[in-house]
């Protein structure tokens, strides 16, 4: 007799022990030929064998079932984590643990995203991170997925981000199903990425599953953060939880492990060099892992009267605020005696400048004798394979330790040794900065004005056209800068954590739509407006994420820099040919996106985004935004398609 199935599943952990083996029920083949007649005009839908064996012909579907698959206990795990989102292309080796995300879980906490490419979840995921300050979840379909996924983990991994990966795998050999489960089955799935992630496991029992669940939670959000992988044999999600194993069944707790500190004496020492030096300098890049990030380095900053180079890995400081000297950062640490570098991804390279000839060469930026004192967690985890690490930096103060974390005790130093003299001389520092601030504000807007009414449309002026539409708004800039001359960071005021989310880490082209959307879904719950300068180039490595977006009905306003090129290869490929002296007119082979110009517009329109486009003359791009934002603000993504000049 078949076995009633459970109708409220959602409680199994406060429910008894398992009951026994699943009960045969009819063969699926038989039910389907008692079902009635499919209803006139519509399709007879075929059985759940027979479409098994139209796969796979040596397949066939058994009537077994159970209750309490070990998937519903996986989702128990992670919505213990309160992970909030799953994004995944779907696949069949995590099938057990999606059924169980969708149906037993409610969809809910895990809420699952149809994602059209495994590089896109990631990426989405990704981003909701840099938002959201909290790992968003991925489901990877076994070797091909993985593979697929490769490049926005690599992403992720150099920007120090945590993604919650988890990839679905057959280990046991002589439960594959034969032919195609066999090719997306591996002996180590880790192994593809394992160079480019933090930590991974493959569970082998549920109890096991939960407890490395929840360590991976918390390596992942250790400093430095990077992405982690936990393997979900197929077995493990589908099948039924024994009555052995019942018992056994827990969530662990999560206790996150606090952000390290500098160590109190080289933080005194640190505060010396800087209370002492007459042209103190601050260089941050991916310090302000949180909000509180902005307001310690505003501190610090004041504490001292320092300027600030914000290299603009994350949201640092508002660009506003006088102390922020980014647009002469060339003259900043030419002039320094001592730099602080704070999360640099490249301190090698604030410090020195390179030559990219024939014959490469480099020379040091700073005075002889100046001081350099670095405060960087990537210092405590390192691997050697992939270098983005860069050059190694010749510091005289090294702290091994995360950069926000440490502000406190640093500005309480340096306050400590402040005295009435040294104060004055700061407040006068204070006023030098405030000026050339004003001055550097002045150069940027009338440098803005040029070629404002040419054709391709000048980026300055799509940046400055797009402020005056969303300035009113609580915005968020969820894309780059798009490669547009850092003219948004020029003209927009950026005050806010969730207004800038830095960029991509490894450089991979195929992160910014993807991410984009991302920070949007982020930013929904929020009632934000999420803008994106989205590359033409990006926009084509994984288009379908536009679909993800309408489909999901995640509100986001896309304004394409159609500059119709992968320009940065346009220049490449011109120095090469300058260097062999063969002339520039072939330049645009193999790195223009031209012959026929690809209309986004209509590729957006199809997967179900409101879109128009492309635009040409800049007269048109105000009234374009502003329909762009009414249909943002119902709740729908939106593009405008503005062909533009190369940068």
């Amino acid at each position: 007799m078949a076995r009633k199935l459970s109708v409220d599943r959602r409680n199994f952990l406060k429910g008894a022990a398992v009951t026994g083996a699943a009960a045969l029920v009819p063969d699926a083949v038989t039910a389907a030929a008692q079902a009635p007649p499919a209803e006139a005009g519509q399709a007879a839908r075929p059985a759940a064998a027979t479409a098994a064996r139209e796969a796979d012909p040596v397949v066939e579907v058994a009537g077994e079932t159970t209750a309490r698959p070990g998937g519903d206990f996986m989702v128990d795990v992670l919505k213990s984590l309160n992970i909030e989102y799953v994004a995944s292309n779907p696949g069949s080796s995590f099938r057990g643990i999606h059924e169980s995300i969708i149906n037993y879980g409610g969809n809910t906490m895990p809420e699952f995203i149809t994602c059209c490419h495994e590089e896109s979840s990631v990426a989405m995921a990704h981003a909701y991170f840099k938002v959201e300050g909290k790992p968003m979840a991925v489901l990877a379909h076994g070797t091909v997925g993985l593979q697929h996924a490769a490049m926005a983990i690599y992403n992720a991994y150099c920007d120090r981000v945590p993604v919650y990966l988890m990839a679905g795998n057959s280990l046991d050999a002589t439960m594959r199903r034969p032919g195609v489960e066999w090719a997306h089955s591996v002996q180590d799935a880790a192994a593809m990425v394992r160079d480019f992630i933090k930590w991974d496991d493959n569970p082998y029992s549920l109890p096991h599953f939960a407890e490395s669940a929840v360590r991976a939670y918390k390596i992942a959000m250790t400093p430095p953060m990077m992405p982690v992988l936990i393997v979900l044999d197929g077995g493990l999600q589908e099948d039924p939880i024994s009555p052995e194993v019942a018992p056994r069944l827990r969530v662990p707790k999560l206790t996150l492990a606090a952000p390290p500190q500098g160590d109190s004496g080289a933080v005194a020492e640190a505060a010396r060099l800087l209370v002492n030096a007459q042209n103190p300098v601050i260089v941050a890049d991916r310090l302000a892992r949180t909000p509180a990030g902005i307001q310690r380095l505003i501190e610090l900053a004041e504490a001292l009267q320092a300027p600030v180079i914000d290299q603009r890995g994350r949201m640092n400081i508002p660009s506003r605020h006088p102390l922020n000297q980014s647009e002469s950062a060339g003259q900043q640490i030419a002039n320094a005696d001592v730099i602080l570098g704070l999360e640099l991804t490249d301190f090698w390279g604030t410090v020195n400048a390179f030559r990219d000839a024939l014959h490469r060469s480099s020379r040091s930026r700073i005075r002889p004798g100046t001081r350099l004192i670095s405060i960087n967690s990537v210092d405590l985890f390192a691997k050697s394979n992939f270098q983005d690490f860069q050059r190694y930096p010749e510091v005289d103060v090294a702290m091994a330790a995360d950069a926000e974390a440490t502000l406190p005790a640093l500005t309480e130093a340096v306050k400590r040794l402040t005295t009435d003299d040294r104060r004055r001389a700061f407040q006068e520092r204070r006023t030098r900065l405030e000026e050339a601030h004003a001055r550097a504000r002045q150069a940027s807007k009338a440098e803005a004005a040029h070629a404002w009414d040419a054709s391709p449309i000048s980026t300055a002026r799509m940046a400055a056209e797009l402020w005056n539409v969303i300035r009113a708004e609580d915005w968020s800039l969820v894309s780059e800068s798009g490669n547009t001359s850092g003219w948004a960071f020029r003209l927009w005021d950026f005050e806010k954590h969730h207004q800038h989310l830095g960029d991509s880490g490894g450089a991979g082209v195929g992160y910014g739509a993807p991410a984009a959307v991302g920070g949007a879904l982020a930013n929904k719950k929020h009632g934000r407006i999420s803008v994106n300068i989205q590359g033409d180039g990006d926009f084509l490595y994984a288009p379908g994420v536009w679909w993800t977006a309408a489909h999901h009905r995640i509100p986001i306003l896309t304004v394409m820099h159609n500059n119709r090129a992968y320009h940065q290869e346009v220049m490449h490929i011109q120095r090469m040919a300058n260097w062999h002296q063969r002339g520039i007119d072939r330049h645009h082979i193999g790195t223009t996106i031209t012959n026929p110009n690809v209309d986004f517009a209509k590729i957006a329109q199809g997967m179900g985004v409101y879109a128009e486009g492309p635009i040409t003359n800049p007269r048109d791009l105000a009234p374009a935004f502003q329909r762009a934002l009414a249909v943002v603000k119902k709740g729908e993504p939106a593009l405008v398609d503005v062909v533009t000049q190369p940068r």
